[in-house]
C-alpha cells in the first residue's frame, strides 16, 4: 500500500494515488457502495486498503443529485465508529472524513482521520480555522448549487474559466489563512452541477485546471451519472468500464488522486499500465 506523503504523488508516470470510497449511508447513488452497518463499513474499508487503496473517504451523508440533507449528530454517530474500528485495525492507515461540517470533520481529525474531503470547499472559516492548526491534509471541491437543485440546467459562461478561478481561489484564501498549499487537493466537482459537456470539458484541461505546481489534483468521476449521458448506462452497476477508461486518461494526463468505488479493478488498471509504460523497467 502506498502512503499519502510526496512519494504517493511523484512525478515521472507514478500512479494516481487511490482514494476508496465507504459510503455510511442509506441513499448513496451507488447501491454497492452503501454499508448499512459499521461492521460492513469497517469490512469494506479494510477490504480497499489490501486492494491498493492509499486513502479511505468515509462518508456519512450523501451529496447525490437530490439528496436530504443530514444533521450533524446523525453524521457523526454513522462516520465515527468506522473511522475508529478502522484505526484500531490498522493504526497508519490515511482516512479521510468527507463531510462539509466542521464540527464533524473536528471529531474524525480528534480520533485520527488525515484529511478533510469538503464538497462545499471549505468556505466555512471554521473548516479553514480546523485545517490549519491541525495541518491536515485537505480536498476542495468546486459545485454550483446544493445537492437538491444542483443539475437542474446548470449554466456557465466558461466551465473552465469559472471552476479554475473559484478553486484558485479557494486555494489562496486557504493560503491566507495558515494553510499550507502542498496539502491542499483541488477537486473540479465532475457531476456537482455540471452537464455531461461541462465534466468533459473538465476533464480534458487535467492539471491545467489551476496553473500552481504546489497543490495537487483529484478526480471523482467513479460510476457517475456522465456515463449515462455518454454511454447510455443507466444503472450505475453498469458504469464501472466507463469509468476505468477515465482512469486510463487520468494516468496518462498525471492526475495525482482518483476517488473510487472499486478499488482493486483500478489498482490492476493502473499496474498494468505503469509497467507497460517506456519509463518502466521490470525486474
Amino acid at each position: 500500500m502506498r502512503t499519502l506523503g510526496d512519494e504517493a504523488f511523484a512525478g515521472g508516470g507514478a500512479l494516481p494515488a487511490l482514494m476508496g470510497v465507504v459510503n455510511v449511508t442509506p441513499d448513496s447513488f451507488f447501491p454497492k457502495s452503501r454499508s448499512s452497518t459499521i461492521d460492513e463499513a469497517v469490512t469494506n474499508g479494510l477490504r480497499m486498503l489490501d486492494e491498493g487503496a492509499s486513502i479511505i473517504d468515509i462518508g456519512g451523508e450523501s451529496t447525490r443529485p437530490g439528496a436530504e440533507p443530514v444533521d450533524s449528530e446523525s453524521e457523526a454517530q454513522r462516520v465515527l465508529p468506522v473511522i475508529e474500528g478502522i484505526l484500531k485495525a490498522r493504526p497508519d492507515a490515511f482516512i479521510s472524513i468527507d463531510t462539509m461540517k466542521p464540527d464533524v470533520a473536528r471529531k474524525a481529525v480528534a480520533i485520527g482521520c488525515k484529511m478533510i474531503n469538503d464538497v462545499s470547499g471549505a468556505e466555512n472559516p471554521q473548516m479553514m480555522s480546523l485545517v490549519a492548526s491541525t495541518n491536515v491534509w485537505l480536498c476542495v471541491m468546486h459545485k454550483k448549487g446544493d445537492p437538491g437543485t444542483m443539475q437542474n440546467y446548470p449554466v456557465y459562461g466558461n466551465v473552465v474559466t469559472e471552476v479554475g478561478d473559484y478553486l484558485a481561489s479557494r486555494v489562496a484564501d486557504l493560503e491566507s489563512n495558515g494553510v499550507e498549499p502542498s496539502k491542499i487537493l483541488i477537486d473540479p466537482g465532475i457531476g456537482f452541477g455540471k452537464t455531461l459537456d461541462h465534466n468533459l470539458q473538465l476533464l480534458r484541461i487535467g492539471k491545467d485546471l489551476i496553473p500552481r505546481d504546489d497543490v495537487r489534483i483529484l478526480w471523482g468521476v467513479s460510476r457517475k451519472r456522465m456515463f449515462a449521458d455518454l454511454l447510455g448506462r443507466e444503472m450505475p452497476s453498469e458504469r464501472l468500464e466507463g469509468t476505468l477508461g477515465v482512469a486510463a486518461t487520468a494516468f496518462m494526463m498525471g492526475i495525482d488522486v482518483l476517488r473510487v468505488h472499486d478499488v482493486k479493478e483500478h489498482n490492476d488498471l493502473l499496474t498494468s499500465m505503469l509497467h507497460c509504460s517506456k519509463d518502466v523497467v521490470i525486474k
